[in-house]
């Protein structure tokens, strides 16, 4: 009877050791699990649904299909160029970025000599959209011409490019954040051999 009891007490301590240990599993499955979605939710809201600045630029794939240059005097100096190139907005985000209409202005000596229409689209995820574009820059529209004539004596041509996209980044369907996009080119066309030299954007 005594061993009888001694049994059942033995069997009713591994019993309850066994809950015991069941129960401090169950306890660290749920804290490790805690853990994991603390990870989770952290990292989903530090990278996917932050949102970046996309990035605009011109692509130094240019093809002039006029360039015409004037170089006899600073009454009679000039240029007349059209190029074909792309406008590149590229969007690092996990969600599309869809843009407004934009003009992109190109200058000289800080005078605008051309202008061009970024028309509205979509850059998607992760993605770079590219938009082709036909460029015209005359001297037409500069107050003077004095500088225009040193530097074509140098043998180059500078000019810069500027725009500034507005638009929205779609996260996950369900948010969406304004963001803007500013494109800062400086472009340099060796007017000796009638080509591109040099192109730089920040």
């Amino acid at each position: 009877m005594v061993e009888k009891t001694r049994d059942e007490e033995s069997a009713t301590m591994q019993s309850n050791e066994l809950k015991r240990k069941k129960r401090i599993k169950l306890a660290i499955y749920i804290a490790i699990f805690a853990v994991f979605q603390i990870i989770v939710i952290t990292v989903f809201g530090l990278v996917i649904m932050r949102a970046k600045s996309p990035k605009v630029r011109l692509s130094n794939n240019i093809e002039f299909h006029n360039l015409n240059i004037v170089n006899s005097g600073s009454s009679s100096t000039s240029f007349d160029i059209t190029f074909a190139t792309q406008v590149r907005v590229k969007n690092s985000n996990f969600g599309p970025y869809k843009f407004e209409n934009t003009t992109a202005t190109f200058t000289y000596g800080g005078a605008t000599v051309g202008q061009v229409i970024i028309p509205k689209g979509k850059a998607g995820l992760k993605s770079t959209k590219k938009i082709n574009v036909v460029v015209t820059l005359s001297s037409s529209q500069l107050p003077n011409t004095a500088d225009l004539g040193r530097e074509l004596t140098a043998g180059t041509l500078t000019f810069g490019g500027t725009a500034r996209t507005t638009g929205k980044v779609e996260l996950m369907l369900i948010m969406k954040k304004k963001k803007s996009a500013n494109m800062d080119c400086t472009i340099i066309i060796d007017v000796n051999q009638k080509k591109l030299r040099s192109l730089e954007c920040k």
